[in-house]
């Protein structure tokens, strides 16, 4: 059921910030349907889950998404390009849709999670949080491309997570500027090009007892 260590590290060795992707190869529906409900499955703080994966297959919209990209080619060029969004703000509606949600699972009363729903309201609505609720927002997106790059990895996807691009001129363009959700980051998906060089480069990395302390 689970992949042994050999195969963990070997994906995450194998997998660097794609620069360039082969057009012409496409992630098979299969693989791409894992990788969307690897997605789902991320981990978040309270389990708000935060976020919405807008998925951009379109030529159009990527062509016209490129421009405000850096005019990187992983946007035109990838086989599926994730944009990753947060939430704006986190309201009672959103705490109150997480408590029913979880009655509704679990089959209990949602009497019974009172307290938990009271410590949503108190951190994330009422408390200091909720004036930078935004940074709060964007932390869990980046646990949700996380998980995205190293699922990903693990089915031999190539991926390239994207902080060079204009969120306003993506909201402007995917038609989200007066939504619940905003662009936070993209990822581009697909199988890397031959000519890639950087696919063949040294992994750089400082070592585990540079980054890693035991107490």
């Amino acid at each position: 059921m689970f992949a042994s260590s050999d195969t963990l590290l070997n994906a995450l060795q194998w997998r660097y910030a794609t620069k360039a992707f082969d057009a012409e190869r496409q992630i098979d529906a299969a693989t791409w349907a894992s990788l969307e409900q690897a997605l789902v499955l991320t981990a978040s703080s309270y389990g708000l889950q935060p976020w919405k994966f807008l998925v951009i297959t379109d030529a159009a919209i990527r062509a016209e998404l490129r421009p405000h990209s850096w005019n990187q080619s992983q946007i035109t060029d990838c086989s599926h390009l994730v944009v990753l969004l947060k939430k704006r703000t986190i309201t009672a509606a959103d705490a109150d849709r997480l408590i029913h949600t979880i009655a509704t699972t679990r089959g209990i009363e949602t009497s019974v999670l009172d307290g938990y729903r009271q410590m949503i309201q108190v951190d994330l609505i009422d408390g200091p949080r909720s004036q930078i609720i935004g940074q709060w927002a964007a932390n869990q997106v980046y646990i949700a491309l996380g998980n995205l790059l190293t699922s990903a990895a693990l089915l031999g996807v190539d991926t390239c997570a994207i902080e060079g691009f204009s969120p306003a001129d993506y909201d402007r363009i995917l038609g989200l500027e007066s939504g619940d959700y905003q662009s936070c980051v993209v990822c581009a998906c697909g199988y890397r090009s031959t000519g890639d060089k950087y696919a063949s480069l040294a992994k750089v990395r400082y070592t585990a007892n540079d980054l890693t302390e035991h107490r």
